[in-house]
């Protein structure tokens, strides 16, 4: 058992979850609790670290002992582990996960896809419940901007519920150019936009679609809104000027897994 909070291991994972810089340079991502661990991909678990009190109630949790048997483990102290741990109330078992890797040209060859396009959102919790929306509503892929948030972040990789596992994303430097691809491939484009003159229900999304969500506070950036097929509007009451980002992805998500599902608008 690691009871040390000075182990060349521990200060690692330690790093890594302080570091963006240095989760990028090794490829890696730490995902924290039981139901993380649970659903990560095992062939993608590179090391496991478990609290002394966790080990002591692994037993209610047979899906989880029975995949730590399989992965291996390191104990580590309970102390050590709130070190290692970036919540207030750790549930004692974190990962560590190898990144997974998406090609945007194979995204965009899925028949009629359906993406998300993020440009400039800040806040780990939005991204995250976006991701976690997207599974839900059936999103081909979330492609974002190099300036958004980072989807590794320990906040954004809990917000996700573990649907960063399994939802495609690609970060895009030129966002202008990826705009050109959706294009040649016959992708309408759609900015939430307050310049928009319709409501989102208005149009169809039957074929491929990219709904384009902007920064939490400025919105979209003109030169990507601009290049955009069609705005479109949220109907809001009151005095209301917009939307939480995640809350606007997820209407639009939604109307548009509506229609798919039930052949039209």
């Amino acid at each position: 058992m690691i009871t040390s909070s000075v182990n060349p291991k521990i200060k690692q994972v330690v790093q890594w979850q302080t570091k963006g810089r240095a989760r990028r340079s090794d490829g890696i991502f730490l995902a924290e609790g039981m139901k993380m661990y649970q659903e990560a991909p095992e062939d993608r678990i590179q090391e496991v670290y478990v609290s002394e009190e966790a080990l002591e109630k692994i037993g209610e949790y047979p899906k989880v002992e029975a995949k730590l048997e399989r992965t291996g483990y390191e104990a580590v102290s309970g102390d050590v582990f709130r070190k290692m741990s970036d919540t207030q109330t750790p549930q004692g078992i974190l990962c560590v996960v190898k990144r997974p890797e998406y090609r945007l040209e194979q995204l965009l060859a899925v028949p009629s896809p359906l993406f998300l396009v993020l440009e400039g959102l800040q806040d780990p919790g939005n991204l995250g419940t976006i991701v976690r929306t997207g599974e839900a509503a059936g999103v081909t892929g979330i492609l974002m901007s190099t300036g958004t948030v980072d989807i590794y972040h320990p906040k954004t990789i809990r917000a996700t519920m573990g649907s960063v596992y399994r939802v495609p994303f690609v970060c895009v430097e030129h966002m202008g150019e990826m705009m050109d691809m959706l294009w040649e491939r016959n992708i309408h484009t759609y900015a939430a936009h307050l310049e928009g003159k319709q409501y989102y229900d208005s149009f169809s999304y039957r074929e491929g679609t990219a709904f384009l969500i902007g920064n939490e506070g400025a919105g979209l950036g003109r030169e990507l809104a601009e290049k955009a097929d069609d705005y479109l509007k949220i109907p809001m009451e009151g005095q209301v000027e917009s939307l939480n980002a995640a809350v606007a992805a997820s209407l639009l998500m939604y109307e548009a897994h509506r229609q798919r599902s039930r052949g039209g608008i």
